[in-house]
């Protein structure tokens, strides 16, 4: 199973509507200076345990800065046996564009 691209507004849509955990693959300081309401900071040093600990069937949402690192850290996800895996096209620069 592949993972699926998302815009923005349907991101805010399955939010809304659904359990959806929304992961920010930024760095540390981008993320303290602004991200998706919720969002969990993924690094190195937390991946291990979130891949570990996480429902691997919940919704899961990539965000990174333009949409670029998230395609291949959604792609890592599905490899770890996540089911449902979006990659946040435009990332935290669209999202915040249309949700600030």
């Amino acid at each position: 199973m592949d993972f699926k691209r998302i815009n923005s507004k349907d991101c805010l849509h399955l939010m809304q509507n659904n359990e959806v955990t929304v992961i920010d693959i930024r760095d540390l300081n981008s993320f303290q200076t602004g991200h998706i309401s919720e969002a969990i900071h993924i690094d190195e040093i937390n991946i291990d345990s979130f891949v570990q600990e996480h429902d691997k069937q919940a919704p899961l949402v990539i965000c990174c800065y333009h949409g670029n690192s998230s395609l291949s850290a959604a792609q890592f996800f599905v490899e770890k046996s996540f089911t449902e895996v979006y990659s946040l096209d435009g990332g935290f620069a669209a999202w915040s564009m249309i949700n600030d």
